[in-house]
Formats: C-alpha cells, sequence, structure tokens
C-alpha cells in the first residue's frame, strides 16, 4: 500500500496562534516538533494498516516546517518549494491514499487560523460555485488524480468542512475552536492516539476516489484589485467584478494554474498571513 500524506501546521494538536505557525514566531519552533508529532502518528497508524511506502509532503508556508530528523524513517519527505501541485506536490495514480494533516478552515469561517492559502489576501474562493478552501480543493484534486482522501485532521470545524465535501472520510478533532485564534485544546497524547487509530481503521478498508471528470470552474475573489487585474493577463483568465477572477479547466490542472495565480498575488502583496 502507498500512502500520501499532505502535512499543514494550522490544525495541528495544540497550536492556535500565527507565533505557533509562522517562522520566526516566539513559540514557532515548538509547533514544528508538535506537526511531526501528529505526522509521525499518522505514519504509524499507515504502517500498522499495512502501509509500505508512505510520502509526507510539507504542506504549510515555507514547505520547510517538519525538520527530516523529526519524521518517522519509515516515511520520505518532500521539501521545500516552488511546487507546481503545492499542498498536493507528489501525488501520483499510484498511491492508494491520501491522509490530510493538520488542516484549518476556510476563509471565513470561525476555525482557528482559518484562511484559504493566503492569510486574508483571498477572501473568498468558489469550485463550481461551491464555497471552496484549502480542505474541498485538495479533495476535488487528489480525486481528479484518482486518489480518495480518507482521513483529515485539524479542529472542529476542519472536521466539518470536510465531512461538509466527503462524510466517507474519517475525521479526527484535536482541538475544539473557541475563536479564531482560541481553542479547547484535546491532550497531545489523546489527541496523536486518535491519529493513529483513525488512520489505521481507515486504511484498513480500501476506498476508491469519489468520480471526477470534465472541466470546472474556480473562482476567487482577492482583497487587492491589483492582484485581480494583473491575472487578466493570463490567457482563460476572466473577470467576473473588479476583485474576482475565474478560470474553467480540469483538475488537476486547474489547480496546478490556481498555484501560478497566488505567486503573482505574493509578487504584488506583502500581506502577513495573519490578521
Amino acid at each position: 500500500m502507498r500512502l500520501y500524506i499532505s502535512a499543514d501546521m494550522e490544525g495541528v494538536t495544540g497550536l492556535v496562534d500565527a507565533d505557533d505557525v509562522q517562522p520566526g514566531g516566539r513559540d514557532y519552533e515548538r509547533g514544528r516538533l508538535m506537526m511531526a508529532e501528529d505526522v509521525n502518528a499518522a505514519v504509524r497508524g499507515a504502517i500498522a494498516a499495512g502501509a509500505t511506502d508512505i510520502t509526507v509532503n510539507d504542506a504549510h508556508g515555507p514547505m520547510r516546517n517538519l525538520m527530516p530528523e523529526s519524521l518517522h524513517p519509515a516515511a520520505r519527505l518532500i521539501r521545500g518549494k516552488p511546487k507546481q501541485m503545492l499542498m498536493l506536490e507528489g501525488l501520483t495514480p499510484e498511491h492508494d491514499a491520501v491522509v490530510c494533516v493538520g488542516y484549518h478552515s476556510r476563509a471565513g469561517a470561525l476555525g482557528v487560523l482559518s484562511h484559504s492559502f493566503m492569510g486574508h489576501e483571498i477572501e473568498d474562493m468558489w469550485l463550481d460555485g461551491r464555497p471552496v478552501g484549502e480542505i474541498g480543493l485538495a479533495h476535488a484534486t487528489a480525486a481528479a488524480i484518482g486518489v480518495p482522501v480518507t482521513v483529515l485532521t485539524g479542529d472542529d470545524c476542519a472536521c466539518a468542512e470536510m465531512t461538509e465535501w466527503d462524510a466517507s472520510v474519517r475525521t479526527v478533532a484535536v482541538k475544539y475552536a473557541r475563536d479564531r485564534f482560541a481553542a479547547d485544546l484535546r491532550p497531545a497524547e489523546e489527541a496523536r492516539a486518535a491519529i493513529e487509530k483513525t488512520v489505521a481503521a481507515a486504511l484498513s478498508t480500501p476506498r476508491k476516489a469519489s468520480a471526477v471528470g470534465g472541466a470546472s470552474t474556480l473562482t476567487v475573489r482577492w482583497q487587492s484589485a491589483s492582484v485581480a487585474s494583473t491575472l487578466l493577463g493570463i490567457p482563460g483568465v476572466a473577470s467576473t467584478d473588479s476583485r474576482t477572477v475565474q478560470a474553467q479547466g480540469a483538475l488537476p490542472s486547474l489547480y496546478r494554474l490556481f498555484g501560478v495565480w497566488m505567486r503573482v498575488a505574493a509578487s504584488l502583496t506583502n500581506q502577513p498571513p495573519y490578521c
């Protein structure tokens, strides 16, 4: 069995604030160790279910958060950026399942460290008219590649968002949002035991990805009209208003195109991720 783990950070056990997840933050070094422990719990669960090939993609921010020496030796690590496929770099049809560790809810939700990809620079996103964030777009893209998402870990809001997209995905709430920067924390050992147990159980029951075909429409509303205006220089990008652009295409190519949009936006803005 080949497993792919996409590891974000905002939804990791114990983390609630920008200082926990941003390089230079006063608790970042502790945060990256907490991230490794959640990932390692998923790896142990995968091994218990018979996984023999495990790839971990560091999918948060600079994508250099996981220290190789802190990762379970059974897993290979994809680290650094840029990555054409962003949070799903290295995912192929040969993988049997995707596990999303440390994910968070989309922009506008009252979840811990909620946002969609770029702090507050992205105000809203829609996939085929449906509100979407990192969870839904990763799920849809993985399905297009032909690999099912089987488990997601994060706060209760992230888990609810995943269930809304696909109720068959098992979720592990490692904390319960009290506000955007506050949570009722599940004890670390308990949370990691739940991750390990849930991953082992999920992978013991083979699943297939939901069928995905044809073109999709991705729509993004930016905080800055300058970003939207600049993106119109990319063939196939159209505007619906001064701050909203959209494009059509098949996933995963549309996901890759969205990565180009974010690189353009990053070159035009200098916004802190959480404010």
